[in-house]
């Protein structure tokens, strides 16, 4: 076998890996700042809000069969004619809520 084919193949294995690394198994989140901004908008929907906040540093999760990180948030909404304040826990890695509480 030739050298250069040799370290082509090595070349075009190790980018692969990298990409397949990089692309595939990668332990991406989404921004607590996405996810409030999400949560934001779907209330405005039903009405106005007041505030709004959440903890930008991640925290465990395990409940039941779901054991991941989360954000903690929360909105302070018009509902009524009265100020409301709801709680949310989202899941980390997809921003999806996972709990609410009123």
């Amino acid at each position: 076998m030739d050298w250069k084919v040799f370290a082509a193949g090595a070349f075009v294995g190790a980018a692969a890996g990298h990409l397949l690394n990089h692309y595939c198994l990668s332990d991406e989140s989404v921004s607590g700042d996405v996810i409030l901004e999400n949560v934001k908008d779907a209330f405005k929907k039903e009405g106005p809000i007041e505030g709004s906040w959440i903890q930008l540093k991640k925290q465990h999760y395990k409940k039941y069969a779901i054991d991941t990180f989360v954000y903690h948030g929360g909105i302070t909404a018009i509902r009524e004619g009265e100020k409301k304040q709801f709680e949310f826990i989202a899941d980390a890695k997809t921003g999806t809520i996972i709990e609410k509480t009123i």
